[in-house]
């Protein structure tokens, strides 16, 4: 973990100056995000390095350059902003800048790598665990083997100090002093900072602040700043060594806010500068003031100028929306026009069924016309990218020409210090007529003089050699963003391709529609129809992998999950399940463009970087919106160890290893039947499809190390499949632990024993919830003797495994390995609700019970779905399920008591009545 304490220029005017920050690498997003200290929960803001370049300046030939004395370094971002940076060291700063350049190296080409496959996702980087890490490769594509070889013999080796690490938050922060140590722009995110270490005790109430990225820039010094800045520290050393007794101390916000008065005044700001004029002296000169009104002016002039640029852009905001409300606006009366001449001219004498299909074949337009501006939007969506990559690679080559002539002045530098040295040489070894103590104080001189230049000339040559690796990263990365741009433009080329001929053919087809000839032979119209549902029935294949960034498909083989999308053997089952996927597709891109869930949830993990994950009401909402594909590794396993904490203390390291152990050297009465379900398990799924396959091997060591931990239950039908989908996001140890998490925590006992008695329990609370919150659809069954537990037992029993589609699938376990088992009643009653109205038209007991069977199949909108289970059925108490279950275990075990009172009547009868003695119980019959 690359984390340690920096120095960071920020601030404004009078208030300028480096202050101490604790800064951590997040290799989820290659931010580097600044603290104010190592326990701090908030951010105050991070720095982009994916699109950051690195330099630094070499001390000038006369000035004596120690390395334990601070060395700061600049990070140039997008847009012309500049980090200025100081480390404690120089050594610290060589592996601070050695580091990034790898971070950024690693990030950039996994990028490019997860870019040429459409199915990976955005964040390659942060897959760690389970079957579904396995499709996403974390490894490093290199794509020059020789520009690799120059950046490992052009990298500098060195180590870091104390401040460098997790080990320097236990370290206390190094010292900087300045006049003013104070930011302004930060106020609000200290007193969150504060406030959240007071509110320590009452942890369901914390709630994180996120930030944009406008706020979290705002300290960023700008270039035009640089030098004035640079001016302002030296002048602060010179009246700091002048004024030792007046100097202040360097913490970050000197003010306590837990211990001032609640009606404490703010100190003002022209009060502040008045004090830090006071303390660095009172030999203030009246232009001075004059300067400080001019700045004033000056702000006030800004002011209102950013003020008129802001109404400048609202107004424009407004014209578009003004000339897109008159687009639509225009269309709609083109439409109606032409519904009118339609209607006057072609409605005489028409039958009725021509006049249905032609509206349906108008309608069949309308979509058509739809799509086609969905499909410029996309368009010029892909073409604004095109144009922000050429100006990045304008910038990248503005960038290598700076450093370029960098690196020419250095080296004109180096050869003037390589003669000067050459000479104090020849001076040196030229021998000496009289010894005398002059003499001998310049040749000390000399030899002293001569050091300095061996150290300078060092320090020139690494900087040299640092220079040229950053101009080869930055040339590698440049072409990996040009050949990026080829990959955009190619892929956009084939799409408006794919585009113009299915437009075509549905002209065709529309034409024919429109005139049709009547004869035996078969027309062009059922030819265009067969090639139209043989490119549908397509799927993308890994046949050529040079060309599969280019396919157009929409629908892959298989989703990001391992499940098949299409099926092999139906060919209408096929084209059902290809719509079904389309639709799926299409939600997940519109619910992509909203990128609020996925700012949120890199602003929350930001937050826990510097402090462990815990229960809120923030954490709570987040995993109830669903956790995304690249974090559900992380949070799923937090979730399992937040439950089974009190189990896993108890046990000794290896407890999975040695259960495992056992149950395979020694007789286990479950093997048989775990071995006869592994490929039932989920035979649409890749990762359990054969005999040969990884989660096949995975599945089998964790029921057999839990058959070996519980005996009472052993293997019961249905733990196998709460397995698997475990393994997908954990590895074995944590899969074992989330099974354990779900039989021994979440669900009552006797759930998965033989007689199921927790699982009938539950399907008796879920008729009351039913007769509760859907009371029309409860009646409606009643009235039709449909027994809908037949369908929900396997709910319950396997948590919706094969029940819905995969994204919901997911989203549901998310929070119910978060929340626990109220969470799937809240989801079998949202199910039941969001088809309601299409149960309450069926009128006979065979249709509803058939429709029942696959309903939940074609339900795909997750959002919805989510609404419904947490808004709608609200107030949804977990006492209520509680008491309920009580009532109903001591009624069902009332139930199986007079049942087996009535056995062994059956059984003494049998005994006794001769014309009994040939009949047999089920229980004898299945043993």
């Amino acid at each position: 973990k690359l984390c340690g304490y920096l120095q960071k220029l920020s601030g404004k005017g009078p208030l300028r100056g480096f202050r101490t920050r604790w800064f951590v690498f997040d290799p989820r997003r290659c931010y580097l995000y600044y603290f104010k200290g190592p326990q701090e929960p908030l951010p105050l803001g991070h720095i982009d390095i994916a699109s950051a370049s690195f330099s630094y300046h070499q001390p000038e030939a006369g000035a004596a350059a120690p390395g334990d004395e601070p060395a700061a370094f600049e990070v140039h971002g997008p847009g012309g902003a500049i980090a200025v940076l100081k480390a404690a060291t120089r050594q610290d700063m060589t592996y601070w800048l050695q580091e990034l350049q790898q971070k950024r190296w690693e990030y950039c080409n996994n990028l490019d790598a997860a870019k040429r496959d459409s199915r990976t996702s955005p964040t390659p980087s942060d897959f760690s665990k389970g079957l579904v890490a396995k499709d996403n490769p974390g490894t490093i594509l290199s794509q020059n083997a020789s520009a690799e070889r120059a950046r490992n013999i052009l990298a500098v080796e060195t180590s870091p100090t104390d401040l460098v690490g997790e080990q320097a938050a236990s370290q206390p922060a190094p010292v900087q002093a300045s006049a003013i140590n104070f930011s302004l722009r930060q106020w609000s995110t200290e007193l969150k900072n504060s406030m959240s270490s007071l509110r320590k005790g009452n942890n369901e109430n914390r709630k994180s602040v996120f930030y944009t990225s406008e706020e979290w820039e705002l300290l960023d010094p700008t270039p035009k700043d640089l030098e004035d800045s640079m001016a302002l520290e030296e002048k602060r050393k010179h009246l700091a060594e002048g004024s030792k007794g007046r100097r202040l101390t360097s913490s970050a916000f000197p003010f306590d806010f837990g211990r001032i008065p609640h009606k404490a005044r703010r100190p003002l700001l022209k009060d502040m500068i008045g004090s830090s004029k006071n303390r660095t002296g009172s030999d203030s000169s009246p232009t001075e003031w004059c300067s400080g009104n001019g700045n004033k002016l000056v702000s006030e002039l800004q002011l209102k100028y950013q003020s008129q640029q802001e109404e400048l852009e609202k107004l424009k905001k407004d014209l578009l929306s003004q000339k897109e409300l008159v687009r639509l606006l225009q269309q709609t009366v083109r439409s109606s026009q032409y519904d009118k001449y339609f209607a006057s001219r072609l409605c005489e004498g028409v039958p009725k069924d021509k006049l249905e299909l032609l509206h349906q074949k108008d309608d069949q337009i309308l979509g058509l016309n739809n799509q086609l501006e969905k499909l410029n939007l996309e368009k010029d969506s892909l073409q604004q990218e095109v144009k922000n990559l050429k100006c990045k690679v304008g910038e990248l080559n503005e960038q290598l020409g700076m450093l370029m002539e960098t690196i020419q002045a250095k080296d004109e530098v180096i050869m003037k210090l390589s003669r000067q040295l050459s000479e104090c040489e020849d001076s040196s070894s030229s021998p000496s007529g009289a010894v005398n103590s002059p003499t001998a104080t310049s040749a000390n001189k000399d030899l002293q003089e001569l050091d300095r230049l061996k150290d300078n000339l060092q320090g020139y040559k690494t900087q040299n050699k640092f220079l040229n690796k950053e101009i080869l990263e930055l040339s590698a990365l440049r072409r990996n963003a040009e050949a990026r741009e080829r990959e955009w433009q190619a892929k956009y080329t084939s799409l408006e391709a794919k585009l113009c001929q299915i437009e075509s053919k549905y002209l065709i087809l529309l034409q024919e529609m429109k005139t049709p000839v009547c004869s035996e032979e078969q027309s062009p119209a059922r030819e265009v129809i067969t090639q139209l549902l043989e490119d549908a029935l397509k799927a993308e294949t890994s046949e050529q992998p040079e060309q599969a960034f280019f396919k157009p498909h929409l629908v892959s083989e298989y989703d990001i999950y391992g499940f098949q999308t299409v099926p092999e053997d139906d060919e209408e089952e096929k084209l059902v399940a290809k719509s079904r996927a389309l639709d799926l597709r299409s939600l997940s891109l519109s619910e992509n463009r909203e990128i609020s869930a996925g700012v949120k949830w890199e602003n929350y993990l930001a937050s826990t970087m510097n402090r462990e994950m815990m229960r809120c009401v923030e954490l709570k909402n987040l995993i109830r919106s669903g956790i995304p594909h690249e974090h559900r590794s992380k949070i799923w396993k937090w979730c399992v160890n937040l439950h089974v904490k009190k189990f896993k203390d108890s046990t000794v390291p290896g407890y999975f290893q040695s259960l495992l152990q056992n149950a395979l050297e020694k007789q286990n009465p479950a093997s048989k039947q775990i071995e006869l379900d592994l490929l039932r398990t989920l035979p649409n799924n890749k990762h359990y499809s054969s005999p040969t396959s990884e989660g096949i091997q995975k599945l089998r060591n964790v029921l057999l190390a839990f058959s070996w931990r519980n005996p009472d239950i052993g293997y019961c039908q249905g733990l196998n499949r709460l397995v698997a989908i475990a393994l997908l996001y954990l590895e074995q140890e944590d899969a074992f632990w989330c099974l354990v998490t779900i039989v021994e925590v979440f669900m009552p006992r006797d759930y998965y024993t033989k007689t199921l008695l927790g699982s009938q329990v539950d399907q008796r609370v879920f008729k009351d919830l039913m007769s509760e919150k859907l009371p029309r659809l409860h009646a409606h069954f009643e009235q039709y003797k449909v027994d809908y537990t037949l369908i929900t037992f396997n709910w319950f029993l396997v948590v919706f495994v094969d029940s819905v589609v995969s994204d919901i699938l997911f989203k549901i376990w998310d929070s119910f390995l978060y929340e626990g088992p109220k969470v799937i009643f809240r989801f079998a009653l949202a199910l039941f609700k969001y088809q309601e109205e299409e149960i309450l038209k069926l009128q006979d007991s065979m249709s509803i019970f058939k429709y029942l069977r696959y309903f939940t199949r074609n339900i795909l909108d997750a959002r919805k779905l989510t609404a419904i289970a947490f808004g709608d059925l609200n107030p949804f108490p977990l006492r209520q399920i509680r008491n309920r279950r009580t009532y109903h275990l001591e009624k069902v075990r009332l139930e199986l008591t007079e049942l087996e009172a009535i056995r062994e009547d059956f059984l003494r009868e049998r005994e006794t009545c001769v014309e009994k003695r040939d009949l047999i119980s089920d229980d004898e019959e299945d043993s």
